[in-house]
């Protein structure tokens, strides 16, 4: 194997280092995650090694929280010479006001799940049960909006 033709890889060795299928590497290629590979004359896709770690970055954020376009977008900063740290932070922050938002959701929920939780004792029948009375309210509610 010659020095020029290590520098290159097949969609199938990227998608081994990276941990992900082929499947995932073509939908970022369509999602424009990844840019298009050049092609032997054969048609073969070919790769060059640092698509592994733009890969690697990817499921990173995706771990964070991060939409595709968000990514998309954090991807752009990269190549955009005018970007700063700030520009980078200000996407971060935004995440962080997201997750804490979700997170006053789901307390809200679970004290709503708790507070059904605390009045379903004993062992009556399951008509009155309140966490079905509840919902059949709140889908009568939903329904006549």
């Amino acid at each position: 194997m010659s020095v020029e033709s290590a520098k290159i890889m097949t969609i199938g060795q990227v998608a081994r280092l990276a941990g992900v299928g082929v499947e995932t590497i073509r939908f970022y290629e369509r999602e424009g995650l990844l840019p298009k590979p050049q092609r032997r004359p054969s048609g073969y896709r070919v790769f060059s090694p640092d698509i592994v770690g733009r890969i690697q970055f990817i499921k990173k954020a995706k771990q964070l929280g991060f939409s595709l376009k968000e990514i998309r977008e954090l991807l752009s900063l990269r190549v955009d010479s005018r970007a700063t740290r700030a520009d980078v932070k200000k996407y971060i922050d935004a995440k962080i006001e997201q997750v804490d938002e979700r997170v006053r959701d789901l307390k809200r929920m679970r004290a709503a799940l708790v507070q059904l939780s605390n009045a379903c004792v004993g062992s009556g029948p399951l008509g009155d049960f309140p966490l079905l009375v509840a919902l059949e309210a709140t889908q009568i509610k939903d329904m006549s909006a």
